[in-house]
């Protein structure tokens, strides 16, 4: 299917995206070469370098929600490949795409008709879970958890060619930088580096292929709309072309990430805030889109089991700090945000201040 410019499409006049968005006043930039000379995983004792590393992850988190990795780990051709799949599948004629693609009973494969916060996005979509069978909670009429989960399981299209070897290959290098950078975070939060760890077993991880079609009405229209990730972390590969906007939390305005080769974006999400208790806040984005050329971006959107119950965590805890959110599950948080994505709803998809406890 070709994306065709209608009203659906239109952001509300607050919400369009300003002629020049600035890059001034960058995200930061972090260089995580130490962690890659350590034997084993990450301890309390900490080398020097080490220390610095996790003081600026600190601070970025701090400060922004977001930032730039470099020396991450991931080979060059391991990306590669990745976007030579992603481009040669979005290549295809829309009936090939459309022989994959997603609906309410399965929201796994090809879709081009997402919406972010009611509004249609500019873009299509291929969505896959990095290990399978992954299970989510089969909701029942009243919202809550049925008794059995669902079984997702990955639509493969027949072509392009390695398609699925080269994305399997990519998921696994980057499931490992995941659990590196959750580490990281952990020490930043003055925890054991595998306290989050335990959460990711039977993990509902997914990795998605995003494409932005030029777009007749980019002043109207946005690729993604602004959202905040509901999951722990987003590692997003993006091409050269740009167009990721992050909002600064020092002043509220929209800050281009501007692309740099051989990196990541990382970005916190809903849990890293939750579990933190307001340490650190996800940090709310866009996409913005052009007229002249399309743009691909691959997020990794690193998420845990269906059954995990979200609180903040114990350790941070105290009479001076107490506990900002109340308790729920991180897979019927999924399942209600994931719903209102895929159809227009007349309510405001949930949020995580929707737990926030009254002061």
């Amino acid at each position: 299917m070709v994306l065709v410019f209608e009203a659906a499409f239109v952001q509300a006049p607050e919400h369009r995206p300003k002629p020049v968005v600035s890059e001034v006043g960058g995200i930061p930039v972090i260089d995580l070469a130490p962690i890659h000379h350590l034997d084993g995983s990450l301890e309390s004792a900490l080398p020097p370098e080490l220390e610095d590393l996790v003081a600026q992850v600190e601070a970025a988190c701090l400060e922004w929600g977001f930032f730039q990795v470099i020396n991450h780990g991931v080979q060059p051709g391991v990306v590669e490949r990745a976007w030579a799949a992603a481009r040669g599948f979005f290549a295809l004629p829309p009936e090939e795409r459309s022989r994959v693609r997603r609906d309410e009973a399965n929201p796994l494969g090809y879709y081009e008709a997402e919406n972010t916060k009611n509004v249609r996005d500019w873009k299509e979509v291929f969505d896959m879970v990095i290990y399978e069978p992954a299970f989510i909670p089969s909701l029942a009429a009243d919202g809550k958890d049925a008794d059995e989960p669902i079984q997702l399981r990955n639509q493969w299209p027949q072509s392009p060619p390695g398609f699925r070897e080269a994305l399997e290959e990519y998921a696994k290098a980057t499931e490992v930088l995941a659990f590196k950078l959750l580490e990281l975070i952990a020490l930043t939060l003055n925890l054991p580096a595998k306290r989050l760890n335990g959460f990711f077993k039977n993990q509902t991880t997914f990795m998605r292929l995003n494409h932005y079609p030029p777009c007749p009405s980019p002043d109207l229209a946005l690729g993604v709309g602004r959202h905040k990730d509901a999951g722990a972390l987003t590692i997003l590969a993006q091409d050269d072309v740009g167009g990721l906007d992050v909002k600064s939390q020092s002043d509220g305005e929209w800050v281009r990430v501007k692309p740099i080769p051989n990196s990541f974006i990382i970005n916190v999400g809903d849990l890293v805030q939750v579990w933190s208790n307001d340490k650190y806040e996800s940090a709310e984005h866009r996409v913005s889109v052009n007229t002249i050329k399309e743009r691909f971006s691959i997020p990794f959107f690193f998420n845990p089991a269906h059954y995990v119950m979200v609180k903040p965590l114990e350790e941070l805890l105290d009479e001076n700090n107490v506990a900002r959110y109340e308790e729920f599950n991180w897979g019927e948080f999924l399942m209600t945000r994931s719903n209102s994505n895929f159809k227009k709803l007349d309510v405001e998809n949930i949020q995580i201040y929707h737990f926030k406890k009254s002061k």
